[in-house]
């Protein structure tokens, strides 16, 4: 890994333990506290989208899984979930939610780039807001190929490409005007904060076909008729994500082993 990759990744943890004591360890009893899964900023249902289906009895793994609320839901639907991340802090929140709620699985503080798992060890990557906004996709696809089967699954959402085009370079919340090129979003160096990456739909479709998925949907989230903002993040307000889709889900699969 290059320096300057390992200077990225420094900086977005040092940003996570602050987020973390700031806003999602007191958030991730809530979270924990669901009984169904839903995706994002506005808790829109799978069962809606018809995404995951039944993942009673697979091997999922959940790379940047945060305080691991997603995972927990999909331990109680019946999967065997392994999540990762590279917040000490953030998996701190994690364990103990499983002390107080569960379920107990597995929680290991790793680098989604370089995943410490055997080749084809699971059915299903499946990431909620964590790796594909943090990780740098050229490194983390190839790696979430590598560790799925053949014919396995890579569900992931992330910002829309639209909602990244709108916020303010300072930060903040979207707007009603395009403020940057699209070409800028790639890789996003926020003034005080992390390093992001939010590629465009067309760069989304060459790294996932580079590193052997076949792209079987791509979810435009928009916020439900009766929502209201997210309580601490203010990418996008409950206003905009009903006029604009604030978030992508995107569905793969993957096709054969790596080389």
């Amino acid at each position: 890994m290059t320096d300057d990759r390992s200077s990225e990744i420094a900086l977005n943890r040092a940003l996570w333990a602050v987020v973390n004591e700031r806003f999602t360890d007191a958030a991730a009893d809530d979270m924990w506290a669901g009984a169904d899964v839903r995706w994002g900023l506005f808790g829109v249902p799978d069962g809606d989208l018809g995404v995951l289906g039944d993942v009673s009895g697979l091997d999922v793994l959940e790379p940047a899984c945060g305080t691991a609320y997603f995972s927990a839901w999909l331990t109680r639907a019946g999967a065997r979930v392994v999540a990762t991340d590279l917040s000490g802090e953030q998996l701190a929140t994690a364990r103990r939610l499983q002390r107080r709620v569960g379920p107990d699985f597995p929680l290991v503080q790793a680098d989604a780039e370089r995943a410490p798992f055997a080749d084809g060890r699971f059915d299903l990557v499946v990431s909620e807001h964590g790796v594909a906004a943090w990780c740098d996709p050229d490194r983390w696809l190839p790696e979430a190929a590598r560790l799925l089967r053949p014919g396995g699954r890579l569900v992931f959402l992330t910002n829309s490409n639209l909602s990244s085009l709108c916020v303010p370079a300072e930060g903040g919340v979207a707007g009603d005007r395009l403020l940057r090129g699209q070409r800028e979003t790639y890789r996003v160096h926020w003034p005080g904060g992390g390093i992001e990456f939010h590629p465009s739909h067309g760069d989304w479709v060459r790294l996932l076909r580079g590193a052997g998925f076949v792209v079987d949907a791509m979810h435009e989230i928009y916020a439900p008729a009766d929502g209201a903002d997210h309580p601490f993040y203010e990418i996008v307000t409950h206003e905009w994500a009903s006029r604009w889709p604030a978030e992508e889900l995107w569905v793969a699969r993957r096709t054969g082993w790596v080389d």
